[in-house]
C-alpha cells in the first residue's frame, strides 16, 4: 500500500502530503487497531485447530478481525476515488476485499495485517530517520537565565569619609528564569558550565570552551572569550559567561539551519521526479495484469496475490530513504544541503574552483619568520615587537600577540605609545626606545638603512614585513603571511584521488601570491588579479568546456562566482546569513576535508539508490511471476512485501554512518589544544627558540 514518504511532515502540521508526488491520503494506522484485529484472526486459527475447521465461531472471529484490519485500507482507497485519483492504495483494497468477499476471512485479515504492519514500520522508520536530523536542531533550551541590572537611588545625600558627595547609584543585579522564546535582542543571559546556549550572542563577560558540533560539525571544543560570538544550541563546557543576545528565536543560526533542512526535505532528486511521472500508470497496468491472470486461470487467489505483491513499497522507498540518510550524515558534519538534487549532482562534479583568501588560506596574518639581526635573540625580538604593538588594532599586532601568547613570552607594558596609521608604532619598552613598522618608517626615524640587506623575502610574493629597532638600531625583522589552512593540501589530494579532473584557484591577490599559495597546497592551476566579474568568467569558461563545476568561497564577496557554478559551496557559514544564502551548500565550519567527503557521500547515495531501485524492480517482476503461476499465496506475498521494504530501508541506513572518521573525538587533542593553543607556530630554521 502507499507508504508515507520519509520526507512528508506530520499531518497535523502540513496536511497529508507524501513524497511520491501524488498527494495521496494515507491509512490512519494505530498500533492498537492492528493488534486488536490480529487477535480476532488468530483466535479463528486457534478455534479451527482445536475444533472442527470452518465453525461459525471461527468464521465470526475471522470476519470481525478482517473488518477491523481492512477498514483503514478501504477508507483510504475510497478517499482517493472520491477525488478522481487512482493509486496503488486501490490495489491493496481490491485484494483484501476480494479475499473477504470470497469468504476467506482469515486470509483477508492476515494480508491486511501484514500490509498495515508494513505501514507502521515504514512510518516509524520515517520518524526515526527524521528525528536523527531533528535531534541536531532541537538542542536550544526552553529556558534561559536573563540578567537584569537596575540602579537604586541613594537614601540620602550622605557624604563619604573624604567629604565627597555620594551621587553614584549602586547597581542591583537580578537573575530571572524566562522562556527562551521571550528573549529579545539586547538581553543579557548567563550561561553556566553544561548549559546549552539559548540564543545567538556575543560574550560580554567570562570565557569558556564550547561544543559547537551541532552547528559546525567540529568534534573539538572551541575556546571563546569576551567579544567572541556564540551560537544557539551549542554547549558551554567550562566557565560561567554572560552573553548579550544578538539573534533570538528562529532568527538564530540554529533556526536558519532548521529552515534549510526542512526546505531540503521538500525538494526531490531528478530520478524521483521521473518515478512520480509513471506511478499514475502503474495501478491500471497491474489491474490489467490481474484481469489477464483471471482470464487464463479463473483462480481468485492468484489475482489477489498479484495485487498484493505488486504494491511497490520497496520501489517507492528507494529514493527518499537514501536521501534522508544522506542528509542526516551531512548535517551531522555541519554540511547544509539546500536542495537534495545537489546530492546527486555532487557525484558528477569533476572540477573544483577555490577562492584563495579565507577559503584555502585563513584570511588572517600569522608570524612565519622571526629574523634577529646581530646579537638579538628570537625571544627578545618577539618581546619588543609584541609589547610595542600591544595597544594597536592592526592585524600585525594581533599576529604578534598570538605568537607571544602561544610561546609563553610575557609582554612588557609600553609607555609613551604612539601609532602612525599605516606606518608603525613608537613606545618605551623596559626603558628602551622601540620602533616597529615598515622599512621606510624606520628610515624616516633615523635608522641606518643597512638593515634591509638582511631581508631574503620578497613582499610581492605575499609576505608582510615589519622591522624592529631598539635605541636607534635595527635588531631584526618579522615576516608574516596569510597562512594556508592546515587541511588544504590533504583535502585537494583526496579530491584528486576521488577522480576530480581539474582543481583551480582564483584570487583577487597578485599572481605571484596566488602561485605561491597554489604551490604550497598542491593546486596545479592558479589565477590571480581577478575581479569578481573575472571569477565569474573563469567559471563559465570552465563549464563551457564540459566540466561540472563546484565553486568554493567564503560566501561574502564570492556570491557571483558561487552562483555561476553548478554547485556553490560557502565555507565557514556559521553565524553568517550572507554565506548561508549565497550558496547551494553551506559548510558551517572551515574544514576543507568536508569537500571530498561530500563527493564520496554523493556517489554512495547514488549507488544506494540504484541498488534500491534494481532490487525493487526485480522484486516486483519475480513476485508477479510467482503469483501468476501460483507459486505463492496472498499471505506469503504480504509477508514478502514487508521483507522487501525492510531490505531497502536497511540498505539506505548504511549512509547514516558515513563520515564518522571526520568527527572522531580525541581527548588527547583537546588536552594538547588547551596546553599549547590551536594556532600553528612558525617553522623553519628561523623558528623562534624561546625556551
Amino acid at each position: 500500500m502507499q507508504v508515507t514518504s520519509l520526507l512528508s511532515h506530520q499531518e497535523h502540521e502540513h496536511g497529508p502530503e507524501c513524497g511520491c508526488g501524488h498527494d495521496h491520503e494515507h491509512s490512519v494506522v494505530h498500533l492498537w487497531q492492528a493488534v486488536l484485529g490480529v487477535v480476532f484472526v488468530l483466535n479463528a486459527f486457534i478455534v479451527d485447530w482445536l475444533f472442527e475447521s470452518g465453525t461459525t465461531l471461527a468464521n465470526a472471529s475471522a470476519m470481525i478481525g478482517a473488518i477491523i484490519l481492512i477498514y483503514p485500507i478501504v477508507v483510504t482507497a475510497v478517499k482517493d476515488l472520491r477525488v478522481g485519483r487512482l493509486s496503488i492504495n486501490e490495489l491493496v483494497a481490491i485484494a483484501v476485499l476480494a479475499a473477504f468477499a470470497s469468504g476467506n476471512y482469515e486470509a483477508a485479515g492476515v494480508v491486511a495485517f501484514f500490509m498495515l504492519t508494513g505501514e507502521l514500520i515504514e512510518t516509524r522508520t520515517a520518524e526515526g530517520a527524521r528525528n536523527s536530523i531533528e535531534s541536531l536542531i532541537k538542542l536550544t533550551p526552553t529556558k534561559a537565565r536573563r540578567i537584569r541590572r537596575t540602579g537604586v537611588a541613594p537614601v540620602s545625600d550622605s557624604k563619604s569619609k573624604d567629604g565627597d558627595r555620594q551621587d553614584a547609584c549602586p547597581t542591583v543585579e537580578t537573575e530571572e528564569e524566562v522562556a527562551a522564546s521571550q528573549l529579545a535582542v539586547g538581553d543579557v543571559i548567563r550561561i553556566r558550565p553544561g548549559d546549552n546556549v539559548a540564543a545567538d550572542g556575543v560574550i560580554v563577560n567570562g570565557h569558556g570552551s564550547f561544543n559547537q558540533a551541532t552547528i559546525t560539525g567540529e568534534s573539538l571544543p572551541a575556546d571563546k572569550k569576551q567579544g567572541d560570538e556564540v551560537f544557539a544550541g551549542t554547549q558551554n563546557l567550562t566557565g560561567v559567561l554572560e552573553i548579550k543576545v544578538s539573534r533570538a528565536g528562529t532568527d538564530t543560526t540554529l533556526g536558519r539551519v532548521r529552515e534549510l533542512i526542512i526546505a531540503a526535505e521538500k525538494t526531490k532528486l531528478p530520478i524521483q521526479k521521473i518515478v512520480d511521472q509513471y506511478m499514475g500508470f502503474y495501478t491500471p497496468l497491474v489491474l490489467v495484469i490481474g484481469a489477464l491472470v483471471w482470464a487464463f486461470t479463473h483462480d481468485l487467489s492468484r489475482v489477489i496475490t498479484v495485487f498484493v505483491v505488486s504494491c511497490p513499497c520497496a520501489f517507492i522507498l528507494a529514493t527518499p530513504t537514501a536521501m534522508v540518510a544522506a542528509l542526516s550524515a551531512a548535517a551531522r558534519l555541519g554540511i547544509l544541503i539546500k536542495n537534495v538534487a545537489d546530492i546527486e549532482l555532487a557525484a558528477k562534479i569533476n572540477a573544483f574552483v577555490f577562492d584563495k583568501t579565507g577559503t584555502l588560506t585563513t584570511g588572517q596574518l600569522a608570524v612565519s619568520r622571526l629574523a634577529p639581526i646581530g646579537e638579538a635573540k628570537p625571544a627578545e625580538l618577539l618581546l619588543l615587537a609584541a609589547s610595542a604593538e600591544k595597544y594597536s588594532n592592526h592585524p600585525t599586532a594581533k599576529a604578534l600577540a598570538t605568537l607571544a601568547s602561544e610561546a609563553g613570552v610575557p609582554l612588557a607594558e609600553p609607555k609613551d605609545f604612539a601609532e602612525t596609521a599605516g606606518r608603525g608604532v613608537k613606545a618605551q619598552i623596559n626603558g628602551a626606545s622601540v620602533l616597529v613598522g615598515r622599512a621606510q618608517w624606520l628610515k624616516d626615524n633615523g635608522i641606518d638603512a643597512s638593515f634591509e640587506k638582511s631581508v631574503d623575502l620578497n613582499e610581492t610574493e605575499g609576505w608582510s614585513l615589519i622591522f624592529v629597532a631598539q635605541n636607534g638600531k635595527c635588531v631584526g625583522w618579522v615576516g608574516m603571511q596569510d597562512q594556508t589552512r592546515a587541511d588544504a593540501k590533504e583535502a585537494l589530494a583526496e579530491l584528486k584521488e576521488a577522480g576530480v579532473r581539474r582543481i583551480a584557484m582564483i584570487s583577487g591577490d597578485r599572481q605571484v601570491v596566488a602561485a605561491r599559495v597554489a604551490a604550497e597546497i598542491g593546486c596545479e592551476e592558479a589565477k590571480g588579479d581577478c575581479l569578481p566579474q573575472n571569477k565569474v568568467e573563469f567559471v563559465r569558461a570552465m563549464k563551457s568546456k564540459g566540466y561540472k563545476v563546484a565553486v568554493i568561497g567564503d560566501g561574502v564577496n564570492d556570491a557571483p562566482a558561487l552562483a555561476a557554478g553548478d554547485i556553490g559551496i560557502a565555507m565557514g557559514a556559521a553565524g553568517s546569513e550572507v554565506a548561508i544564502h549565497s550558496a547551494t551548500i553551506a559548510l558551517m565550519n572551515n574544514d576543507l576535508r568536508r569537500l571530498p567527503f561530500l563527493v564520496k557521500l554523493s556517489r554512495s547515495t547514488r549507488a544506494v539508490i540504484n541498488q534500491n531501485f534494481l532490487f525493487g524492480v526485480v522484486f516486483i517482476i519475480i513476485g508477479l511471476s510467482a503469483a501468476a503461476f501460483g507459486y505463492i499465496g496472498p499471505i506469503v506475498a504480504a509477508l514478502l512485501h514487508n521483507v522487501g521494504s525492510l531490505i531497502v530501508i536497511f540498505n539506505s541506513a548504511r549512509l547514516v554512518r558515513k563520515g564518522e572518521e571526520l568527527e572522531h573525538f580525541h581527548p588527547e587533542a583537546i588536552a594538547d589544544k588547551h596546553d599549547h593553543g590551536s594556532h600553528s607556530k612558525p617553522t623553519g630554521e628561523l623558528t623562534p627558540k624561546l625556551a
